[in-house]
């Protein structure tokens, strides 16, 4: 299933109170596992496979001080 990435609902106080109490009580290897598959279906990657950085774009300099 595609999801739409323009999709966007409102919601109240109290449910995104709820919302943060739910991912607070989660471990931080599971809010990354489901960080990942939200990146997965937004950028349309297999989650297990990401894609590679392209270091040929990015360029490192020395700072003059």
């Amino acid at each position: 299933m595609k999801m739409d990435r323009s999709a966007f609902r409102m919601g109240s106080h109290s449910e995104a109170e709820d919302n943060r109490a739910y991912w607070a009580g989660k471990s931080l290897s599971d809010r990354l596992e489901a960080a990942n598959y939200l990146n997965s279906t937004a950028f349309n990657f297999d989650k297990s496979n990401p894609p590679k950085l392209d270091r040929s774009f990015f360029k490192m300099r020395k700072h003059s001080a």
